[in-house]
């Protein structure tokens, strides 16, 4: 029996997708919850899986065609066998000769079929952009060197060990033959060879990268932006973490970072200036009584900003928990749409790549968004003395149409207080 594959039902908020790779071709054995496809939207990139065992007969779409909800991807003939005769990527290589000399060409044969099948790793736990490179190159992802968190490959890793290859390959190929000659002396060193081009690359935008640019340019557009600036001293949020850090990490199984004391401290000024967590609607404010904090997230595709619901509800731990295994789930490309939407405020850190301080856009509809940056150690005048503390830059860019330049500047220096003094977020003073 043969069954359609068809583009799942799309969230209302998206209209189309693009279908970025097949990871099957016609001919190939399928299992069921196999991965057929990647669509990517707007917002994330979705997987479409096998409904049932058997093998891929058509595909009805190629790669790069833009599909909706419920549209026929491909045909699947249900409890089928792969044709065992169909020819492979790479024929076999052919059985050595009985002879004397057989057996010291086994080994060698032996090698080059276990390293043939080396390439064949699973890469179902790599995200479909860097799943879609591995395959694409034919790559064994088990030699390229990973950086990303928890030794994940990210694309970076992908290009860069593609470079080297290609380097590698240029330089063996400029090696002249070797030939019987006499010993010639040491060639002399010469300049690098100058540049001989000047090669440009056109690539298009992602969809999600489309999207990036499309809500930045409304949020500038559409609202009257403005940022101000304060700094915090975090001396006393280092003590608390040097001290419980390793209590909280054994007690709730999740390390204690810095961005749950600035959830924390964010909504506790929220909570002051419900202004700063309202939104414009046509010619209305919306009053939000309840805190989606939004924590931007940096992933190969772009920025994604997972919401955090009901913040003002979840300890410390709890926001800790939920901010890695959003981080992780964006990073791996498995984050759901619903895990998106939404959200009443939003806080960005430029602190972890270096950034000393910036005006971050606001995520609209929201009115305002925290921007954090790198703790730098300056000198500061404490008490009437000199001491070198950790300092931070923060910023607060909210929409001037509804929030005046009071209530932002005094949600600064609530945040700010409460970081500096912990305590008054436990007593809420």
């Amino acid at each position: 029996m043969t069954i359609e594959i068809r583009v799942p039902q799309l969230p209302e908020s998206v209209a189309d997708a693009t279908l970025v790779a097949w990871h099957k071709q016609p001919g190939e054995a399928v299992k069921r919850d196999e991965n057929l496809a990647d669509l990517e939207t707007d917002k994330v990139v979705l997987e479409v899986p096998a409904p049932t065992n058997g093998v891929l007969r058509e595909l009805r779409v190629e790669s790069g065609t833009t599909v909706t909800s419920g549209q026929v991807l491909a045909i699947i003939e249900e409890g089928a066998v792969a044709d065992a005769s169909a020819p492979a990527s790479k024929p076999a290589a052919a059985p050595a000769a009985a002879s004397p000399k057989a057996g010291a060409a086994a080994p060698a044969a032996a090698t080059t079929s276990a390293a043939s099948a080396s390439v064949a790793v699973d890469t179902s736990k790599l995200s479909p952009s860097v799943r879609r490179l591995v395959e694409e190159n034919n790559l064994d992802p088990s030699r390229i060197p990973a950086t990303g968190r928890d030794g994940r490959i990210t694309k970076a890793d992908v290009v860069s060990f593609l470079d080297r290859q290609g380097n590698a390959a240029a330089a063996a190929s400029a090696q002249p033959a070797p030939a019987a000659r006499a010993p010639q002396p040491a060639p002399v060193a010469r300049a690098p060879a100058a540049r001989t081009g000047r090669a440009e690359q056109r690539v298009a935008m992602t969809r999600l990268r489309q999207r990036i640019a499309q809500r930045m340019v409304e949020a500038q557009s559409t609202q009257a932006l403005l940022t101000s600036f304060n700094e915090v001293d975090l001396t006393a949020v280092q003590d608390l973490r040097a001290r419980y850090k390793d209590r909280f990490e054994k007690q709730h199984g999740v390390k204690l970072g810095f961005m749950s004391f600035f959830v924390k401290a964010s909504i506790e000024a929220l909570k002051k200036f419900p202004i700063i967590n309202a939104s414009v609607d046509g010619t209305d404010i919306v009053y939000h009584e309840y805190y989606d904090i939004g924590v931007a997230v940096s992933t190969d595709r772009g920025l994604m900003v997972p919401v955090i619901r009901d913040a003002d509800l979840k300890s410390f731990a709890e926001i800790e928990k939920e901010i890695a295994m959003y981080a992780a789930k964006a990073r791996e490309g498995t984050i759901a749409i619903e895990d998106l939407t939404g959200g009443t405020f939003t806080i960005t850190n430029g602190g972890v790549f270096g950034s000393l301080m910036s005006t971050p856009i606001v995520n609209a509809p929201q009115s305002a968004i925290l921007g954090m940056h790198k703790i730098q150690e300056r000198p500061m005048v404490v008490n009437g003395q000199i001491a070198i503390r950790p300092m931070m830059y923060l910023a607060v860019t909210y929409d001037h149409r509804i929030i005046d330049g009071r209530e932002a500047v005094q949600f600064l220096v609530t945040v700010k207080e409460c970081l500096e003094d912990p305590g008054r977020m436990l007593l809420q003073i």
